[in-house]
């Protein structure tokens, strides 16, 4: 790290902690050269995911999506918030831990329903029956009938 008085490469940190908001670390810094002493932060660098569109266009990945698209699953089912967010997070995770730059949101949409199907199969065959673009009740009876062989 550069003393950003002199520019001096030689700088040692003399404290580190956790920052206030728990998600970085603070450190003090102290240069080498002419003594003097800095604050520096460091914290994980978010790779930003691209989502590719079913017209292959791209856009950033957005959280609020995901949320939305599960709330309107839930509606009236008998689901806490708690559990809805935390579907949420696993979802969000599979995604992250893929590793990827670029994601199709068929592969999201694919996550998603599974961790749904664990949750409440009301609420999958809702999600299902929008993120598949059921044509007609024929569509639809073969995902129940799906459901309730498992």
């Amino acid at each position: 790290m550069k003393c950003p008085f002199c520019g001096e490469d030689n700088t040692r940190v003399i404290d580190s902690r956790p920052a206030e908001d728990n998600s970085s670390i603070r450190r003090r810094r102290q240069c080498d050269k002419c003594q003097k002493r800095f604050t520096t932060y460091e914290k994980v660098e978010a790779i930003p995911l691209v989502v590719i569109k079913k017209d292959l266009n791209r856009e950033s990945y957005d959280r609020a999506k995901i949320e939305a698209g599960v709330f309107r699953s839930c509606h009236k089912r008998p689901i806490s918030v708690d559990q809805i967010n935390c579907l949420v997070d696993e979802v969000e995770t599979a995604i992250f831990n893929l590793e990827e730059k670029e994601i199709a949101s068929s592969k999201i949409g694919e996550i998603l329903m599974e961790k749904l199907k664990e949750l409440d199969p009301v609420a999958y065959v809702r999600f299902a029956s929008v993120y598949r673009e059921f044509k007609d009740v024929n569509t639809f009876m073969d995902e129940l009938k799906k459901i309730l062989d498992n």
